[in-house]
């Protein structure tokens, strides 16, 4: 069978946007074919950066908050450490003459050192516990910021304990034996020591 070939009468190419169109047109009843170019991907959009620094803002109040109720629930209990002052009391001395039972070392010391400056540990102890509680409460390291008295017997200087023993500054014993030995030779026992200091506050 003959073939016959159709002469391509006419092309004609139409630019639209980025893409060719290309349209082709045939002869002897041929038919039409438009051809579209594939549109191009679009490139990934870039974050906005105040976007990012408001998103990780929130992140870091988030975390900090967290923390603070994790630390809220761990806070130990705060207890309040201390001497309690001893009250005034308003009996007379011979109401804390006896034998309360001593408290420390140092007290222990005290009561075995009166019979040797001639006190009676049935009647004078009770006055020295609670005249060295008023002054030191017993510590051998306790100083007054005002006056700079030391010591368990708050010796004024401290450095008059020194001859009882060269290590008046830490010594419970050196301190006691000179502490007693004062009040010997200033009151005569320690309950009229103890009663001078409730009448003026010092002895």
């Amino acid at each position: 069978m003959p073939l016959r070939i159709a002469a391509v009468a006419g092309a004609a190419v139409a630019l639209v946007g980025a893409g060719a169109v290309a349209a082709f047109a045939t002869s002897g009843g041929g038919e039409t074919a438009t051809v579209k170019p594939t549109p191009p991907a679009e490139a990934p959009r870039q974050p906005d950066p105040r976007q990012l620094a408001e998103q990780q803002r929130l992140l870091d109040l988030r975390r900090a908050d967290e923390a603070a109720r994790k630390d809220a629930r761990r806070r130990p209990v705060l207890e309040l450490k201390g001497r309690t002052p001893t009250p005034t009391p308003t009996a007379t001395p011979e109401a804390y003459a006896g034998n309360p039972v001593p408290v420390g070392e140092a007290q222990q010391i005290a009561k075995a050192m009166l019979p040797s400056f001639g006190f009676d540990p049935d009647t004078q102890f009770g006055c020295l516990v609670k005249l060295w509680d008023k002054e030191s409460g017993w510590r051998t390291t306790a100083q007054n910021p005002t006056s700079g008295a030391y010591g368990i017997p708050q010796a004024l200087p401290g450095s008059k304990m020194a001859s009882a023993g060269a290590d008046w500054r830490t010594n419970p014993r050196t301190q006691i034996k000179w502490g007693l030995g004062y009040i010997k030779d200033r009151y005569g026992t320690p309950c009229a020591a103890w009663a001078h200091s409730q009448r003026v506050g010092w002895y």
